[in-house]
């Protein structure tokens, strides 16, 4: 920056007071000469009038004088810098601006001015210096015409493809580099023509010659050059060199997707596969990931290293290809044999990385043949660089993955080994968590197959099917669970539950529950007793343990809002068919009636807030008695095909203490059916939970006919429930039959010790009728036997039941309120042996309290011959 004496000295030596004018006609030819003009070039007037102007100039712009007079000619003037030819043969530097002189008189027709820059501060330096930095910048700088044909270029624009500048001229960039996606960049180049307005910052991805074959990147910003009347006559560009900063955004998108997309579930080999789709193809064109057999069955590796001299059988657990994959490549699930001291074998042996930028063509794979046929070569395969990186997770080595480049023509190089390193290592952490994962999930599937129903069991009462679908593998085996229990008189219990938490302590838990369940059923105790000893089961299995009650499920509980706590559970067998499709269960916490998503953590799975609705069905009179612990009450499906919900009083969950357990009795129309349901088949499958809404969702979805119960029972599931869905899913659905009068016959008897003959003869008459004489000897022993106890210990009236079904059942009512028990008399004993006789000759016996008084019962098999 010059000083301000500098500045207005230049400033002086372009005003027009201090330039030399003279006049040109129309060929450039000087017509007047004056003194100013005299001395500056020291031509006196006779010597330079009638001169071309181009005699006045040196030889190197001389030739531009033709040009000059056609651009005044078509825009009326013209300014630049020419140099002068003194007289002495000096050369003079001046500005010209040349003008219409049409005023003037005679053949004159421009007016020209001189201006001498000898004398201007800084001149020959700033030329020197715009003249370098245009020439040895190695920022590429180029000019087009409005035709898009180099005019100009500097000599690092070379470095980008297309050759040195003296090659461009007159050519289009597409001329020059055939291969380049020349349309991207003219497209900027004519709109910057068009509007005027600038780009800057214009990235363009692709491959030039001056680089072999590796992707670049270059930016670029394209300006608009105008002449002096602001119309377009090219476009200045220029362009930098950021193929580095490209690749290392590659990588990071890489990265950060690899984070998106491998480890999204806890399959070993769908997360191998993720690892392989992810790297292609911005990594590589064909990649293989291979698990040792023990990391895919879950258990640990084999202690100590592998031996790099013999072959290590691995299998193949994903494989993804830019196209058709390799014909000799092993497919995902088959064994791959790696031959003794090859590359894989010594990274697994090693644990470190392999990197081979060139294979030789006519090397052969490295896999041993298990077909008997003649292995490939790389040349045969496409492969002509590779890398080999070791899984490894917590000091273990689980695997290799093998990456290779076929279609692209760079080799790998040490930077592509790093992110391979870094993606493998990312993956190798899931991997190793799907491997702990898969053999815990496995313990707790064999866990909670041996605790869920196989087959649940032929009865006579209800027409019966079941439904369960597990949450997503994530969150493991759940606790949902579901039972039919045949109880005495031809009655069933439905019984349907959950546990909260996941894995093996959720099915532990869940099996505990069950067994609990069906040992209280044994007891024949109306619904609301059950739940209430089976609630003080889970409470003192929780202060041995030492778990505190969860207070907050009471408080839902008494509000009247079905409780959900804890994480979902997962996969587990459907009672129907094989294991259903899976989905994703966060945990469940109530907030304003509605339950939002979170992640599936919380309380252990010890009971304690477990949910269950427990059903007892009468098919001789159609009663059903039902009460629930912290679950949704049934739904009852009318034989006309409309469903309502049972009004049940919401008891609060098992374990975390409350109000006593009510129960509600209804009496079901021969043909209805109850539907049992897990609150996982309300929630509409992003966590809100609407009571109402969900409801009616489920009304719906019930009311839809079926061919068969079976397959109505899973067009619900699939109705209401996603493939993945939010939580378990345990559907129970029962349609109710009804004993016919044939099936039942019933007799009141007087308290009188006669009526005991009486009461044997009409049983043998029922016998014959139904044609069952052989278990005459038997049914008399245990009528005779029970009606003489009812009269000799209990008051009021007595009531024999014979009912017949897949057993002779045999009941005897009375009055009383203790029940009889079994004794062993001793040989001197002239009593006690009459229970003794019916508990041997019987396939079952027991007592069961009504509201006014007891039942005692015996039952005989008629499906299998008698003893």
């Amino acid at each position: 920056m010059g000083t301000y004496e500098d500045r207005d000295v230049t400033r002086r030596r372009f005003d027009v007071a201090d330039a030399a004018p003279l006049l040109l006609d129309a060929r450039g030819v000087v017509t007047s000469w004056t003194r100013d003009a005299e001395r500056m070039l020291a031509y006196g007037a006779a010597e330079a009038v009638g001169t071309n102007l181009a005699d006045l100039l040196t030889a190197e712009d001389a030739p531009r004088v033709p040009e000059v007079v056609e651009h005044c000619r078509r825009d009326g003037e013209w300014a630049g810098l020419l140099t002068a030819r003194r007289k002495d043969g000096l050369p003079v530097r001046v500005m010209v601006r040349i003008t219409s002189g049409r005023e003037t008189r005679g053949p004159s027709q421009w007016l020209a001015l001189m201006s001498e820059l000898a004398d201007a501060p800084g001149w020959d330096m700033s030329r020197t210096m715009l003249e370098q930095i245009v020439e040895r910048s190695p920022v590429g700088i180029a000019i087009v015409d409005t035709d898009l044909r180099y005019v100009w270029s500097n000599a690092a624009l070379a470095q980008f493809g297309g050759g040195p500048p003296h090659r461009r001229l007159g050519l289009r960039l597409a001329d020059i580099q055939p291969g380049l996606d020349t349309e991207a960049i003219e497209a900027q180049m004519r709109h910057v023509l068009v509007t005027g307005e600038s780009v800057v910052g214009f990235e363009h991805v692709g491959r030039v010659r001056s680089a072999p074959f590796r992707e670049t990147s270059h930016m670029m910003s394209f300006t608009r050059l105008d002449d002096g009347q602001g119309h377009p006559v090219g476009v200045y560009y220029v362009v930098v060199d950021i193929s580095d900063r490209h690749r290392a955004r590659q990588r990071l998108a890489l990265l950060d997707r690899a984070g998106e997309h491998i480890g999204r579930t806890l399959d070993i080999t769908r997360t191998a596969q993720e690892l392989a789709d992810v790297a292609v193809p911005e990594l590589a064109d064909f990649v293989t990931v291979d698990l040792l057999e023990s990391v895919l069955g879950g258990a640990e590796p084999a202690p100590g290293p592998l031996s790099a001299s013999e072959p290590v059988p691995l299998r193949r657990a994903g494989h993804r290809s830019v196209d058709v994959v390799p014909r000799a490549v092993r497919a995902v699930g088959e064994v791959a044999t790696y031959l003794a001291g090859s590359p894989p074998i010594r990274c697994l042996t090693t644990g470190s990385s392999w990197l081979e930028e060139r294979l030789d063509p006519l090397g052969e794979e490295w896999v041993t043949d298990t077909h008997g046929g003649r292995r490939s070569i790389f040349l045969e395969l496409g492969l002509h660089s590779a890398m080999i990186v070791p899984i490894r997770a917590r000091g273990v080595t689980l695997g290799v993955t093998s990456f290779f480049r076929r279609r692209r023509h760079e080799a790998f190089d040490t930077d592509d080994l790093s992110l391979a390193e870094d993606l493998v290592s990312r993956a190798a952490v899931c991997v190793d968590n799907a491997r702990r994962y898969t053999r815990e999930r496995d313990a707790a599937l064999v866990l909670q197959r041996s605790l869920l129903p196989h087959r649940l069991p032929e009865q006579d009462a209800v027409e019966v099917a079941a439904c369960y679908r597990p949450a997503d593998e994530l969150t493991g085996v759940g606790g949902d669970w579901y039972d039919l229990i045949p109880l005495s008189g031809a009655r069933v219990a439905l019984v349907v539950g959950e546990v909260a938490g996941h894995g093996i302590d959720a099915a532990a838990a869940m099996g505990r529950l069950r067994t609990a369940v069906r040992t209280l059923a044994a007891l024949d105790l109306p619904p609301e007793e059950v739940l209430g000893h089976l609630d003080d089961v889970v409470a003192r299995s929780d202060h041995e343990e030492g778990i505190a009650p969860d207070t907050g499920a009471t408080d839902r509980a008494q509000a009247g809002v079905p409780d959900a706590e804890g994480a979902a559970h997962a996969r587990g067998p459907d009672a129907t068919g094989p294991d259903d499709t899976t989905g994703t269960a966060p945990d469940a916490e109530e907030t304003d009636g509605t339950r939002p998503s979170a992640p599936v953590t919380g309380r252990p799975a010890d009971g304690s807030g477990a949910g269950c609705v427990y059903v007892v069905y009468d098919p001789v009179d159609g009663r059903c008695a039902m009460a629930a612990a912290g679950h949704p009450a049934p739904a009852v499906i009318l034989p006309d095909g409309t469903a309502t919900f049972v009004e049940l009083p919401q008891g609060p969950p098992l374990g975390v203490g409350g109000p006593p357990f009510e129960s509600v009795e209804v009496t079901l129309p021969p043909g209805s059916t109850l539907a049992l349901y897990t609150d996982g088949l309300l929630a509409d499958g992003v966590g809100a939970w609407a009571v109402d809404a969900d409801r009616d969702r489920l009304r719906l979805a019930l009311e839809r006919p079926g061919p068969s119960l079976t397959v109505r029972c899973r067009s619900v599931v699939d109705a209401l429930v996603p493939s993945r869905p939010y939580d378990d899913v345990a559907l129970l659905m029962a349609r109710t039959r009804r004993l016919g009068a044939d099936q039942v016959a019933d007799w009141e008897l007087p308290m009188d010790p006669a009526v005991v003959a009486e009461a044997r003869k009409a049983a043998m008459r029922q016998l014959a009728e139904w044609g069952l004489e052989e278990l005459a000897f038997t049914t008399e022993l245990v009528v005779s036997e029970l009606v003489t106890n009812a009269i000799r210990y209990a008051p009021g009236p007595i009531r024999l039941r014979l009912i017949r079904g897949r057993a002779l059942a045999c009941e005897v009512f009375d009055g009383g309120a203790t029940a009889p028990h079994l004794r062993h008399p001793r040989t001197t004993d002239e009593g006690g042996r009459g229970l003794l006789l019916v508990a041997q000759l019987t396939q079952r016996w027991g007592t069961r309290f009504v509201p006014d008084g007891k039942i005692i019962w015996a039952e005989q098999t008629l499906t299998e011959p008698p003893a």
